[in-house]
């Protein structure tokens, strides 16, 4: 379960996909088997196959969500400093001449050309939100800008 942009599942979703592993848990407990457990859920075998390996092996506790998935955030503080300071000279200062506006992809760029980490567009937005750095807002057109 997947999303275009890479972003994965939300929280809420996450949270629901975990509320079902826990539910499959508790029928475990009281015996049922993987494949009626698939059933009863409306889950595929291989899930149900896997929850049961992860419960047999740490019980519920193996079954709770890991958190959102992805690399974590990579630049350390004085990188986001040195990052804020290109930024502020503008993307003419980094050979991009052709209009004065920043886009994910360009800081994407910025930040490999900077420290040899790749982002995505999507990447650049999380790690930036992260570190407190102000992300492009909505344009006249009302769209946000990538």
């Amino acid at each position: 379960m997947r999303y275009a942009d890479g972003g994965g599942l939300t929280a809420a979703g996450r949270a629901k996909l975990e509320a079902v592993r826990f539910e499959a848990a508790e029928m475990f407990e009281h015996g049922v088997r993987p494949q009626e457990v698939a059933r009863r859920l409306r889950a595929s075998r291989k899930s149900a196959y896997a929850w049961h390996a992860a419960w047999r092996q740490g019980g519920k506790t193996a079954l709770a969500s890991k958190g959102a998935d992805g690399f974590p955030y990579r630049l350390r503080d004085g990188q986001v400093e040195w990052l804020q300071l290109e930024l502020e000279a503008g993307p003419a200062a980094h050979g991009w001449t052709e209009d004065q506006r920043w886009s994910l992809v360009r800081v994407a760029e910025l930040i490999h050309r900077l420290f040899g980490y790749r982002y995505t567009p999507h990447g650049v937005s999380v790690s930036a939100a992260q570190a407190g750095l102000v992300t492009a807002g909505p344009h006249a057109s009302g769209r946000r800008a990538d």
